[in-house]
């Protein structure tokens, strides 16, 4: 790549960087969009046909959604979120093209989170190559504080340097403070 085109891959992050939210169903990432979006997120949501996951809940997202976020700099930033169900992995690798970063979100409810939050992130790995990871452990009010604990820490393991916090995906201020460590880790200068 030429330093001109590098120049300008540099400068389209900086303008206008794309976030992707993954994780299993449920994990909350259409609820994390709902609280941050600046604009109401398109959604692709509809009542879920499988009994796996209309055992977790009603509706279900099939292809993206979408938000943004407008940074006091002034920059504004794509998010996008997943479908969680495996059988629509080929939106994973559509939304991740050309991404700045990833959040893995995580359900420490579920019966084995760090299963769960490996899978993603073997799959997602390729997709985003080298862009920054932060992973949010949701639900952890159903977990002992050791056991998220454990969660974070394993997760630093298997990702060093990436970060991992326990959020609730309902709360603007835990869903930014997760995109903002993910931004910091991106470019410092868009917090600016």
């Amino acid at each position: 790549m030429s330093n001109l085109a590098e120049a300008d891959v540099a400068s389209t992050k900086r303008q206008r960087p794309k976030i992707v939210f993954t994780g299993t169903v449920g994990a909350g990432k259409t609820t994390a969009l709902k609280a941050i979006s600046d604009i109401a997120p398109v959604t692709t949501d509809v009542r879920a046909s499988e009994d796996e996951v209309a055992a977790i809940k009603d509706n279900t997202t099939v292809a993206m959604d979408y938000g943004h976020l407008v940074l006091a700099s002034g920059v504004k930033v794509d998010l996008y979120a997943t479908p969680g169900q495996e059988r629509f992995s080929f939106m994973w690798e559509i939304l991740g093209r050309n991404s700045a970063g990833l959040i893995l979100l995580s359900d420490a409810s579920r019966p084995n989170p760090i299963e769960d939050f490996r899978f993603f992130w073997q799959r997602f790995q390729p997709i985003v190559k080298s862009a920054p990871v932060v992973v949010g452990l949701t639900k952890t009010d159903c977990q002992s504080p050791e056991l998220v604990e454990a969660l974070q820490d394993q997760i630093r393991r298997d990702i060093p340097g990436a970060g991992a916090m326990a959020v609730d995906a309902r709360n603007a201020v835990d869903m930014k403070k997760l995109v903002f460590s993910l931004l910091l880790r991106i470019d410092p200068a868009l917090l600016r």
